[in-house]
């Protein structure tokens, strides 16, 4: 089994608001910090969680969230390799999902990675047909 756990906006999300699952995300980055797995978030996800934030509270809000987050053992993962460019995009097309979470299924693909989601509704068709593994938070 993997030791990358890569993750979704709705993740760091759930962890931020104390939704439900948020104990299982906090248990995912203590194993983090534990040194017992990496745990990654491509920048595009990221963004995800800045933009709700934003939305939600204020820009100042969201800057202040971004500091926390960066407190974390996540890695950041700056734009996409060309591997990722092109699965993101096949994933895209063949899924009809939103452009966030094609990225993120690619960078699980393309990096071995496990992919901590809670989004059903657009991961579980995707589960059933490409060489993914989900660790569904709630």
């Amino acid at each position: 089994m993997s030791n990358i756990f890569i993750l979704d906006a709705c993740a760091l999300i759930a962890l931020l608001a104390g939704e439900q699952g948020a104990e299982n995300v906090k248990k995912i980055i203590q194993d983090a910090v534990d040194g017992k797995i990496n745990i990654k978030i491509n920048q595009i996800n990221l963004l995800e969680v800045y933009y709700k934030v934003c939305n939600v509270y204020n820009q100042n809000e969201a800057n202040k969230t971004m500091k926390k987050i960066k407190e974390f053992p996540i890695e950041i993962i700056i734009g996409l390799k060309e591997d990722v460019f092109n699965e993101a995009g096949r994933i895209k097309s063949k899924y009809k999902i939103p452009l966030g979470d094609s990225i993120v299924v690619a960078e699980c693909i393309i990096g071995n990675g496990i992919l901590v989601t809670s989004d059903h509704n657009d991961f579980g068709k995707i589960e059933k047909k490409e060489k993914i593994k989900i660790n569904w938070f709630r």
